[in-house]
């Protein structure tokens, strides 16, 4: 089975600064896509932003300029830099990765358990 553990959340005044944490562990061969997703209270789960395996980028038009998303193939880990936080930043973010592990025959989508990130003065 594959794991996706996030840490990194808190909370933090309008205007900082926050880096999110996402490790893969597993029975793993390979890793595709991953991502960062984010759920406000009442609201739909929406994409935040996804970096391929060959680190191209795509962010939400409402994060783009203040995160930005990398990862370290060698860690199985993507990071979301999220920066000049906004109060409609708060949210339970999410991190999922598109993976094939070893015994499969397809890859399949893996979701961490969220970490809270508060904006808040």
């Amino acid at each position: 089975q594959v794991q996706l553990v996030e840490s990194g959340g808190g909370l933090v005044q309008p205007g900082g600064s926050l880096r999110l944490s996402c490790a893969a562990s597993g029975s793993m061969f390979k890793i595709n896509a991953m991502g960062w997703y984010r759920q406000a209270p009442g609201k739909q789960r929406e994409l935040v932003a996804v970096i391929t395996s060959g680190g191209s980028t795509n962010y939400a038009d409402s994060v783009k300029g203040r995160f930005t998303i990398s990862r370290d193939n060698a860690k199985n880990t993507v990071y979301l830099q999220m920066n000049s936080l906004k109060p409609e930043d708060t949210a339970v973010y999410y991190c999922n990765a598109d993976v094939f592990s070893y015994g499969s025959s397809s890859y399949a989508l893996y979701w961490g358990q969220g970490t809270q990130v508060t904006v808040s003065s």
